[in-house]
C-alpha cells in the first residue's frame, strides 16, 4: 500500500511454563540471616498476643526457585507480550490506549507517594489529600456535576456504585418497590446493564434504530411508572452521536426517573459537551481511558462517580474535603450508601491522572478530543477506500466520532476468513491484537478501532496497509489466515468451546492442579 513497509516481525516464544512448574523443592533466592536474640524474644512476646488461630498449620505453598531462574522467567514473559508501549495498538476499540508518559510514572514512584499508607493520620498527608480534592474540582469542570467519590475500583465499580445511589433514591421517596426497572441500550456499554441487575433492578434494553441509537419512541414506550432510570452510553462503540439524548433524558425525567451517563468515551467530549447540559443526573468517567493512566486490566482500583448536589449525600464515604485550611476526611455522611471499598482509590494511579491533566491544561484538553476525532476519521476514510467490503453499519453519511464499529461479513462470506481469524493474524506483523465487540454481537463480523490522540498518521497508515494485506489474504490464501498466528507466541486454541465453559476455567494454579487431578 502506497510506501507502507510491512514489518518482517518476529516474537520471542519461550513457551515458558507456570512458575509453579519450574519449582525445585529446597531451592531458594535468598536465605535471610538468623534473627537476633533481642528480635527473637520480641518476636515471641508478639506471637503470645496473635490468637493461636490465625496461625497457619503448614507453610504456604509457595514456588521454590533461585533468583536466576525467577529473573529469566520474567524476562521471558515480558519478550512474549504485546502491549501500549511496545506497538502499535490502535485497535482496542473503546478503550482508549493513549500514551502513559513515562515522567508520570516516575511521580508515582516518588517514595512520597509510593509509601503512602491509607491508614495515616492526615495530618501527614495533605500533599495527597490536597490531589484528591483538586482532581475532583477539575472532574466536576470538565462534566457540570457537583460532587464526586474517587472510591470506585474502575468503571463498572462506578456505574454499580450509581446503580446503588438511584436504589437509595427512590427508597427514601417510598417508591424503591415499584420502580424496580433501568433501561438502556444495546450498543451501551455491558456494565450499564450487568452493574443496575446486580443492584436489583430489571433491565430493559432497547435495539438501535437505523440512526444507531433507539429512537425516542422507543424509548417512551419503555417508560412508565415502574421505571427507575436510564443508564446509557453517548457515543456508544458505535462513534455515533445521539443528538437527541437530551429528549431521552427528558422522558425519563418526567416519568419519575434518573439518568446515569456513561461516559467511558469521554476522550472525545473534552471540552465539548458536558453531562450537565444534557440533563444527567449521574456521570463517570474510565480514569485509565480519559486521563493518561495505565489500563492494568480493567482500570487500576481507580474510577470516578460524579453526582448533582441533590444526590451527593448519598455518596460512599468518607469524602474528602477541605475547611480553608487544611484537608479533611468526612466520615459524617448518614444518608450515604455506605463504603464500597476499604479506601480512596490507589494514589498512584490518581497522581499520574492528576499530571496528565495538569500537564495537558484546560487549553488543550479539547485539542484532545479534535485530534482523536480526526484521526479515526482519517483510518475510517482509508480503511473504505482500500477495503471495498467494509462497512460500517447505521447512520448512513454521518461521521463517527472517535472510532467506529465496522463489519467484515462480505468478506467472511467471500472467503470464510472471519473477524476472530484477523483477530489473530495482526499479531503477526507486531500490532497488538484488535478488539472486535461485546457479546452478543449485533453487528456480524464486528470490529472495533479506537486511534486516539496518541497516533500520528504513521500510526494510521501502518494499521491500515497491514488490514488490506490480511484482507488480500483472505482471498489468495485464506488457511494462511484462519491458522494463524504464526511469528508470535500467542497460538490459535484447538478447541475454544472451553472459553464459555466454566466448569473448565483455572484461575489460580490450585484450581487448575483440583481440576486437572495432579499432584
Amino acid at each position: 500500500m502506497g510506501d507502507v513497509k510491512l514489518r518482517n516481525f518476529h516474537q520471542a516464544h519461550w513457551n515458558e511454563p507456570i512458575i509453579f512448574e519450574l519449582s525445585v523443592p529446597g531451592r531458594r533466592g535468598l536465605i535471610p540471616p538468623a534473627p537476633d536474640e533481642e528480635i527473637k524474644k520480641e518476636a515471641g512476646d508478639a506471637k503470645n498476643l496473635v490468637p493461636k488461630g490465625m496461625f497457619r498449620e503448614q507453610l504456604p505453598a509457595l514456588p521454590e526457585l533461585d533468583q536466576k531462574r525467577v529473573l529469566a522467567h520474567y524476562i521471558h514473559l515480558a519478550q512474549e507480550t504485546l502491549g501500549a508501549n511496545l506497538c502499535n495498538d490502535i485497535s482496542q476499540g473503546t478503550c482508549t490506549m493513549k500514551y502513559n508518559p513515562r515522567i508520570n510514572e516516575e511521580l508515582a514512584a516518588h517514595p512520597g507517594i509510593a509509601s503512602l499508607h491509607p491508614w495515616q493520620d492526615v495530618d501527614t498527608v495533605q500533599g495527597i489529600l490536597q490531589m484528591y480534592y483538586e482532581f475532583e474540582e477539575i472532574l466536576k469542570e470538565i462534566s457540570g456535576m457537583d460532587k464526586f467519590s474517587l472510591h470506585p475500583q474502575g468503571g463498572a465499580h462506578a456505574v454499580y456504585t450509581a446503580a446503588s445511589i438511584m436504589r437509595a433514591y427512590h427508597r427514601d421517596r417510598g417508591e424503591l418497590d415499584k420502580r424496580r426497572e433501568i433501561i438502556s441500550a444495546a450498543f451501551t456499554h455491558p456494565c450499564d446493564h450487568a452493574a443496575p441487575a446486580t443492584a436489583g433492578f430489571r433491565l430493559i434494553i432497547l435495539p438501535p434504530s437505523e440512526n444507531g441509537y433507539p429512537s425516542i419512541e422507543a424509548v417512551k414506550a419503555a417508560v412508565s411508572e415502574r421505571t427507575a432510570g436510564m443508564f446509557i452510553t453517548n457515543p456508544e462503540d458505535t462513534g455515533i452521536y445521539n443528538t437527541e439524548i437530551d429528549q431521552f433524558v427528558k422522558i425519563v425525567h418526567d416519568a419519575g426517573g434518573l439518568c446515569f451517563y456513561d461516559q467511558a468515551n469521554a476522550n472525545v467530549l473534552l471540552g465539548i459537551a458536558r453531562a450537565r447540559e444534557a440533563g444527567f443526573d449521574m456521570c463517570h468517567f474510565n480514569i485509565h481511558k480519559t486521563f493518561g493512566t495505565p489500563h492494568g486490566c480493567s482500570g487500576p482500583g481507580l474510577g470516578a462517580l460524579g453526582v448533582r448536589d441533590y444526590l451527593a449525600k448519598y455518596l460512599p464515604f468518607p469524602t474528602v474535603e477541605y475547611d480553608g485550611e487544611k484537608y479533611y476526611l468526612d466520615f459524617d455522611r448518614p444518608e450515604s450508601v455506605g463504603k464500597i471499598r476499604q479506601f480512596q482509590g490507589p494514589a498512584g494511579v490518581l497522581v499520574r491522572a492528576y499530571a496528565w491533566i495538569r500537564a495537558v491544561g484546560q487549553e488543550y484538553l479539547k485539542e484532545v478530543s479534535e485530534i482523536s476525532t480526526i484521526n479515526h476519521n482519517y483510518l475510517q476514510k482509508k480503511l473504505q477506500e482500500l477495503i471495498p467490503e467494509m462497512d460500517v453499519p447505521y447512520a448512513p453519511g454521518r461521521r463517527r466520532l472517535e472510532e467506529a464499529r465496522y463489519c467484515w461479513q462480505k468478506l467472511f462470506e467471500a472467503t470464510g476468513v472471519s473477524t476472530t481469524d484477523i483477530m489473530r493474524r495482526v499479531g503477526d506483523f507486531g500490532l497488538q491484537h484488535y478488539w472486535t465487540s461485546h457479546h452478543p454481537w449485533v453487528v456480524p463480523e464486528p470490529m472495533t478501532l479506537e486511534p486516539c490522540e496518541s497516533y500520528g498518521k504513521e500510526d494510521l497508515d501502518e494499521y491500515a496497509a497491514v488490514l488490506k494485506h490480511i484482507r488480500d489474504e483472505a482471498y489468495s490464501n485464506p488457511e494462511v489466515v484462519k491458522n494463524a498466528p504464526h511469528k508470535c507466541a500467542s497460538h490459535k486454541l484447538a478447541d475454544e468451546s472451553a472459553l464459555d465453559d466454566p466448569k473448565r476455567w483455572a484461575t489460580t494454579w490450585r484450581a487448575y492442579i483440583k481440576k486437572k487431578g495432579r499432584t
